[in-house]
Parts: C-alpha cells; structure tokens; sequence
C-alpha cells in the first residue's frame, strides 16, 4: 500500500492560485511527472454578479496562470470543461438545499462527486496513475486495517479535511496532498523562491460560483418559481414578523431579521412546510443531540458499536467530544458531551480520532 514516485505519472489539479500551484512543483521535484489540469465547472454568462470578474476561479486569467506554472515546470496543461455536469450536481443541489431550509456546504459536494470522480476518471483516460490537489490535508495508508485514510492538515489555520470527508476509498488510494505538511507560509515562500507566477496571487474564502457573494441574487435568479415571503413566529407560534423567503435565512442567523424586540432573537427554526421562520433566545439554539445521514466512513471501516470521537459541525467549528450510535446503515446518532450551538441542517457533520478524519456525513 505504499505510493512510489517512481515512473509515476500524477494529474494535478491546477486552479490558477498559489497552493495548487506549489503542489506541482513539489511532485516535480519528488520525482513524479506531472501533468497539470484545470477545470472549468462554471461560467460568467450564468452565474452573473461579477462584472469584474477578478479574483475569482474559472476565468481566463486563472486558466492562463495555471498554464504559465505548468510551461516553468515543463509539464502539460490540459483544461476539462465540466460546467454542465458541476451545474447538475452543484448548483441545482444549491438552490434545492436552501429552498428546503437547509444550508448545503457545496464544497463537499463538488469534491466528493466533481473533483475525486469526474476528474478522477479523467486522469485514468490519460494514464496518469495518481491525482493531487493543494489541499491542506493529509493521507496515507494504515497497514493494520489494509485501509487509506485522511488526516488534518499540520497547519490548523489551513486545514482543509472538513470538506474531504465525501471522499472514498478507492479515490484515496489514488489521491496525494503534497501540501498536507506545510503551513501557508511555507507554501507562500516556497512559490517565491522559486518565482512562480502564482506566488501573490489573492484568494477567496467565499463560495466559487456565487461570484458577488449575493446569496439572494443567486437563488432568485436560478429558481424555477417564486419564492414567497412568510411569517416569522416566536417559539409560541406568534406571529411577531414577516421574513422574505426560506431560502435567505440560516439556523442561528441573527442579522436581517427586521424585528425590534427587547433582546437579540436568533432563527431556531426554519419550515419550508409551513413557510415560517421560528426565532428565539440565543441560549435557545443549544442542542445535545443530532442525526446524520448519508455517510461515508473514511478511515475506519463502518461501526456496529457505539463509539467515541470529535465531531466538527462547521468548518470553523471546534471539533467537541460525542458518542456516536448507527441508526441503521444510511443514518449515525450524535449526542454531544456538552451542547452545541447552531446545529443546522445540511451542514456536514465530520468525525474525528485526533487528526484521522473517521466518517463524514450530513445533518438532518
């Protein structure tokens, strides 16, 4: 189960900034042959809201700066264009998700489905025997359960497992994260000493292919009907405002809510069935315990027994301490030591054994 540079060939995935960008360069220089490739999943003309266009993945300029790195390093440069099937699969799942009450993380989505299957596949049709993104994550191979599994990244700031945990076994084995330990600073001089293009190149924290971070915009523009505004009801049922659409509220969000009242008022609650938005105390919006569902387990091989680890219900969250019970096959139990605070629906629950990344899934 041990991965050999030698007359090995890795695709890697090249978006044009510097991470991706270092990646390469460091498997050039472990000896591997490197091709490098772009995808373009998504396009100006549909997604709208960035006349500048700057800053932003999948344009010309990040496709050409991918293509400089690729020409100083002597490897090939090939472009997918994946826009019609990222549409399918991301986006339309996007605006589902939020028109339900729900708040998708489409990242996960688009790594699992987009990066380590369509691209994936693409690297086998041109003989490359590996993939390597500039993730900050790490993977390898434990002996003992004959199995891959993925870690966090050494830099905690950086740390990008949260959102590989869609990511399976048979990927893995196929998958390289050079960057896995390295902090960002690491990455930033190395790019400089070696005088890549890429070396200061800005980069974005928000969702790709909602260019103008304009959540409403997008979902208006990209629904098939209207989206009608409703009630807002303390935890009552009083009827105490109006909000403008389930899609542009949150569990936990307190901002926007266009209520005067005494204390701050947090929305508890979202139903799409009843086109209401149920709003309560801060306190209110602590919860102990949680379902999961569709799981992938990555590390270790699914549980028949209860077990304990960390789990992270965000990305910025702070993995905490919980038992964790299967349901049945498709659904895990998650009851927290101490309760957390916002657990919103559609978000990706993530289990953890210190750094190991053991099963991923989404909460209901």
């Amino acid at each position: 189960m041990t991965r050999s540079s030698e007359n090995k060939t890795v695709m890697a995935a090249m978006s044009g900034g510097v991470d991706s960008s270092v990646a390469a360069l460091l498997l050039k220089r472990q000896g591997y042959t490197v091709v490098g490739a772009t995808m373009k999943l998504w396009n100006y003309s549909e997604v709208g809201g960035d006349a500048g266009k700057n800053g932003r993945c999948c344009n010309l300029e990040s496709i050409d700066a991918a293509r400089h790195v690729c020409d100083a390093l002597g490897a090939p440069h090939y472009v997918f264009d994946f826009s019609d099937v990222f549409k399918e699969i991301v986006i339309k799942d996007f605006v589902s998700e939020y028109r339900k009450g729900r708040t998708p993380n489409p990242c996960v989505l688009c790594n699992a489905r987009i990066k380590w299957e369509m691209f994936l596949k693409r690297a086998a049709e041109i003989d490359c025997d590996y993939m390597a993104t500039g993730h900050y994550a790490r993977t390898g191979s434990d002996e003992k359960r004959r199995r891959y599994y993925l870690k966090r990244g050494v830099d905690d700031s950086r740390d990008q497992s949260y959102a590989l945990w869609g990511i399976r076994q048979e990927a893995l084995v196929k998958t390289i994260f050079p960057l896995g330990d390295l902090t960002k600073n690491d990455t930033r001089r190395i790019a400089e000493e070696a005088d890549l293009k890429t070396a200061r190149v800005a980069e974005s924290m928000e969702i790709c292919f909602v260019a103008d971070d304009d959540y409403e915009r997008f979902i208006r523009e990209w629904s098939d009907a209207d989206i009608p505004g409703g009630d807002i009801v303390d935890q009552s049922g009083n009827v105490i405002g109006r909000h403008k659409g389930i899609p542009f509220y949150t569990v936990g969000q307190r901002r926007g809510l266009g209520i005067a009242h005494n204390t701050p008022l947090y929305v508890q609650k979202i139903e799409p069935e009843n086109n209401r938005i149920v709003v309560g105390d801060d306190h209110d919006l602590e919860r102990r315990e949680m379902s999961v569902s569709k799981i992938n387990w990555v590390s270790i091989a699914p549980i028949r027994e209860s077990i304990n680890c960390e789990v992270k219900i965000r990305y910025q969250h702070k993995a905490s301490k919980a038992i964790i019970s299967l349901l049945d096959d498709n659904h895990l139990s998650v009851i927290f030591d101490v309760p957390q605070r916002a657990i919103t629906p559609g978000q990706s629950a993530v289990l953890y054994d210190g750094d190991f990344v053991l099963a991923g899934g989404i909460i209901d």
